[in-house]
């Protein structure tokens, strides 16, 4: 890349979000309602540009890999991507024939968002799609939502740990993300407990939801009570069975009230977690830890999970420790919320730990972490 190899390497799935402007909560969506809203907000959405970007903002070199089709969405994806600099869309692939990945983000103030959202050009990526002369010299490899591409779980994980593989032998840090499935979808059909199994363990970091991973695990008890409700001991079984699974560090996130962190006492595992966790094994080895969110005025939460995550990745590769990471991990997210897109409103890394290091108000622990 023109400024350099990457430090990181973002890669998967990728859209356009189109984002109307609500400026009061909705209640209900009901058929045959109108709710009237503003001018509509474009942004690149997906893990690829919204964890990829808050990266480069945050001032990591970061490569970009995704899948677009040959159409007008694909073209302002494109523009958008290359605002941040032309390096930025340098490993995108537009297919003809296919169509690129849109998302209708709809974002009322004081509410979680929800999404209509069309696969696209996602749905066909696989190992075919990376180049791996993109790994020469990075030290992270991040991948986000395979569960929003068919071609990565509809074989049981196969592709998936093949492109984490690939990643490995290059000597990188990986890392995964998910996305929020619909049941009724094929997706919501696959058997994620046996997916997982055959992916962790080539994962170093995996930086699942509350949500998701209450589905992916099958814990219909708690997936039926609100993420609020959730303790430090049903966080403490979810996390010990991912990292049985092969993880050797487990984010979850909380939305608005944090992130919990959860990293392998096996040392013998994090000596093969890559270069950002393989130097520092006994500061990393057996760690819990939960950050509680910065406070802030929240304008959208668009991709606050994915900005947590470039927190977290940003900090790691500084050298910083799980307490380090997972601060920036949930102050880059509340960063993230400032503003009605993704990444828009994520500064520095240098200018939010200066926001930490002045003061910045920190939300009431809600979980109890003594019991």
């Amino acid at each position: 890349m023109p400024d350099g190899t990457p430090e990181a390497i973002v890669a998967g799935h990728i859209c356009l979000d189109v984002i109307p402007q609500i400026t009061h909560r909705i209640e209900s969506l009901s058929p045959g309602q109108l709710i009237e809203v503003g001018p509509a907000r474009f942004a690149t959405g997906g893990a690829v540009a919204n964890t990829g970007l808050a990266l480069h903002r945050l001032g990591v070199k970061t490569a970009l890999i995704g899948k677009l089709g040959d159409d007008p969405f694909a073209r302002r994806v494109l523009e958008l991507l290359r605002r941040y600099g032309p390096e930025r869309a340098e490993a995108m692939h537009t297919v003809p024939g296919e169509t690129t990945s849109y998302t209708i983000v709809v974002s009322p103030p004081e509410a979680d968002r929800l999404f209509l959202h069309c696969p696209g050009a996602n749905a066909t990526f696989d190992e075919s799609d990376i180049d791996s002369d993109h790994f020469d010299g990075a030290k992270v490899f991040h991948f986000g939502y395979p569960p929003l591409m068919e071609n990565l779980y509809k074989d049981d994980g196969e592709s998936m740990g093949r492109i984490f593989s690939l990643a490995k032998k290059h000597g990188t840090t990986t890392s995964l993300d998910m996305a929020t499935i619909d049941p009724h979808s094929k997706a919501g059909k696959i058997d994620w407990r046996a997916w997982l199994n055959r992916v962790l363990p080539q994962v170093d970091i995996f930086a699942p939801s509350i949500d998701e991973t209450l589905f992916m695990l099958g814990r219909s008890a708690e997936k039926d009570s609100p993420p609020n409700h959730i303790d430090a001991q049903t966080l403490r079984l979810l996390s010990e069975e991912l990292l049985a699974m092969g993880a050797a560090v487990v984010l979850i996130k909380l939305g608005d009230r944090g992130a919990y962190l959860r990293t392998t006492p096996d040392t013998d595992r994090l000596r093969l977690a890559g270069p950002c966790l393989s130097h520092d094994i006994e500061n990393w080895s057996g760690q819990e830890i939960f950050a509680p969110c910065f406070q802030v005025d929240c304008v959208g939460t668009t991709g606050a999970g994915d900005c947590t995550i470039a927190g977290f990745l940003a900090e790691l590769l500084k050298g910083g420790t799980p307490r380090q990471a997972a601060t920036m991990a949930v102050a880059v997210g509340a960063c993230s919320v400032e503003a009605t897109d993704a990444v828009s409103a994520v500064p520095t890394r240098q200018e939010v730990q200066q926001r930490i290091d002045t003061g910045w108000q920190r939300q009431d622990p809600t979980l109890d972490m003594t019991r």
